[in-house]
């Protein structure tokens, strides 16, 4: 029932199958396509840790119930959209609902085994939010062919409506004491702070990305002020002087803006290079998905018996950067079963890096906190995801300009897979201090 109320938020990766019939619908350039994802991205960033703060308080069942009611009617919002402009203030609303689910999703898995059991039980939830991804394309490739770009949102409003009266014997999360309060002037803070920093990020290209970023460092500034101050914090940010965890969530941001790259380019390449129906387009990309899948148990019951969470992540985030090398290889020429392989490799070392982040996380955070971290994980995926929006992009529009689509393609890729080898050498540099506990 988790999974299948995780799966409202995981399955938009149908909408990356349909930008293409967005972009013709709505008559827009592949430039214009990002606010799609970063308006919804950022709503959804923005919100995860306060959410999961508040989940933390009044309950994990409570705040995913919530996020499930919001997300099917957002959900069908944007699809009846009249407007590319309406669409946008629709997503941004479906991003509320996804944080409300999302934040509260790992801790109510993690709450279902005991601590010995947390790497499985992390494993478990990999595996589904991956199923999200992997089924997203799919579904999202016949969906479009049949009913157009609609159908990648309103197939979800049964899901998140089946899902909440699955929900109905979840037990109750016992109460907080009267003095666990929500820092609210905290949580604005923080939530300004995102959304600014962010919008710098996206507008990398004009001076107001210069006032972005102050108004950013200062909202981040007040947030740290009331975070020394609260009795309970949001984030307890003594946490961040552990060794090496503070490189651990900066390479969580680069390796997924590395991985990203795989939803936003490909989609193209495919409808361009071979003229794949969309239904084989969604297939296609759905392999990378897969591959986290399959990742995701196995890794959790690796960690802490074969290999150490820390090694997992490093093995991850170099296995992101060799398949990203292979779809940089890319040609005309290049068979199926190669392009699948290539998305295969890509999506094994991101679940396996996943995984092993969220496993260190969690264990470096209190157990009363796992809202907190299980969002923090999650919201430095999303940071990469919207940074990927802004930045690869970038770099890819720059390129193609230059050199064309393909060739474009191919360098892209080829610098994705350097950030991501760079995030595994981080990574592994950091190992030689004495480690997370």
């Amino acid at each position: 029932m988790i999974g299948l109320g995780t799966a409202t938020a995981q399955l938009d990766t149908s909408v990356n199958i349909a930008f293409p019939a967005i972009t013709s619908g709505f008559d827009l350039t592949i430039g214009d396509i990002q606010w799609v994802v970063i308006c919804y991205v950022l709503t959804y960033a923005s919100l995860l840790l306060v959410l999961g703060r508040i989940g933390d308080t009044i309950g994990h069942a409570t705040v995913y119930r919530a996020g499930l009611i919001w997300s099917a009617v957002a959900l069908l919002l944007v699809s009846y959209a009249p407007s590319y402009g309406a669409m946008l203030v629709f997503r941004c609303l479906q991003g509320v609902g996804a944080a409300l689910v999302m934040s509260c999703g790992a801790a109510l898995v993690t709450s279902l085994y005991g601590e010995e059991r947390r790497g499985r039980a992390l494993g478990v939830y990999t595996m589904m939010m991956a199923s999200g991804w992997m089924l997203g394309p799919l579904l999202g490739g016949t969906l479009t062919a049949m009913w157009d770009w609609p159908a990648v949102f309103w197939f979800r409003i049964p899901i998140a409506i089946a899902a909440l009266l699955l929900l109905r014997g979840m037990p109750v999360s016992p109460p907080r004491p009267a003095d666990d309060r929500i820092d609210v002037l905290g949580g604005i803070a923080l939530t300004l702070g995102l959304v600014t920093m962010l919008m710098a990020l996206n507008r990398l290209r004009e001076f107001s990305a210069v006032w972005l970023g102050l108004l950013s460092a200062l909202a981040f500034a007040g947030f740290v002020f009331r975070q020394s101050r609260a009795k309970r914090p949001i984030i307890a940010l003594e946490v961040f002087r552990l060794p090496g965890f503070a490189t651990l969530n900066l390479v969580s941001v680069l390796a997924n803006i590395a991985a990203f790259s795989v939803w936003l380019l490909v989609p193209y390449y495919l409808t361009r290079v071979r003229g794949y129906t969309l239904t084989e387009s969604g297939a296609i990309l759905a392999a990378g998905a897969a591959g986290a899948v399959v990742a995701g148990p196995i890794g959790g019951r690796l960690i802490g018996r074969r290999i150490s969470a820390e090694r997992l992540a490093i093995a991850g985030a170099a296995g992101i950067g060799a398949g990203l090398l292979l779809l940089g290889a890319w040609t005309e020429q290049t068979s199926t079963a190669l392009r699948v392989a290539g998305l295969i490799v890509q999506g094994i070392g991101l679940g396996l890096f996943q995984l092993a982040y969220s496993d260190i996380v969690t264990a470096a955070l209190p157990v009363r906190d796992r809202g907190v971290a299980g969002s923090l994980a999650l919201l430095t995926r999303t940071l990469g995801t919207v940074s990927a929006a802004s930045v690869v992009l970038m770099v890819f529009e720059i390129l193609q300009t230059k050199f064309g689509f393909l060739e474009a393609f191919h360098q892209t890729f080829q610098l994705a897979a350097l950030l991501a080898f760079v995030s595994a050498g981080l990574l592994a540099i950091s190992q030689r201090r004495p480690q997370w506990k």
